[in-house]
């Protein structure tokens, strides 16, 4: 392999574009498209979300949101409901129909990390599992300002 494809930020980049791209495939085969997904999913672990919400946890405008909820609204996947101290707001939820959509999603899901992971041994992948954590970690929180110590400084002053 070379230095390009050992790239970690590559690596990174282009396993998410093929899970994407899989995911697509899969949704597609279920006559919905993985955004709409990944709504089903963020309302199953977090029940209440706003489109607001929603729209910043899958990283697409709030217009689009709000269409894609339409389109699972009319197959009565899920329903907005007026939030109680904000009138402005709609917060949604899922509905019996979507459940054996999401057992569906959790399937696929399934599948797709059973493909990924095949030929991994468990302890590999908890330490992979842990790794990503601590990447994800770094990103997702405000970085950590180290002050040099003097005997840095002095080390760098010398090597100049």
């Amino acid at each position: 392999m070379t230095d390009f494809q050992r790239d970690l930020l590559f690596l990174l980049h282009d396993l998410g574009r093929l899970l994407r791209v899989d995911a697509d495939k899969r949704a597609r085969g279920q006559g919905m498209t993985r955004a709409q997904w990944g709504i089903l999913l963020w309302l199953e672990r977090q029940p209440g979300l706003s489109q607001k919400e929603l729209s910043e946890l899958l990283e697409v405008e709030p217009i689009s949101v709000a269409r894609l909820v339409d389109r699972l609204e009319a197959r009565r996947m899920v329903e907005r409901r007026p939030d109680p101290k904000d009138r402005r707001i709609w917060r949604l939820h899922l509905c019996p129909p979507a459940v054996p959509e999401l057992r569906e999603i959790h399937r696929q899901r399934a599948a797709m990390a059973h493909r990924l992971t095949d030929g991994i041994d468990a302890e590999t992948l908890d330490t992979l599992t842990e790794v990503l954590i601590t990447m994800k970690t770094a990103l997702t929180h405000e970085p950590r300002v180290v002050t040099p110590s003097i005997a840095s400084l002095v080390e760098t002053r010398e090597v100049a």
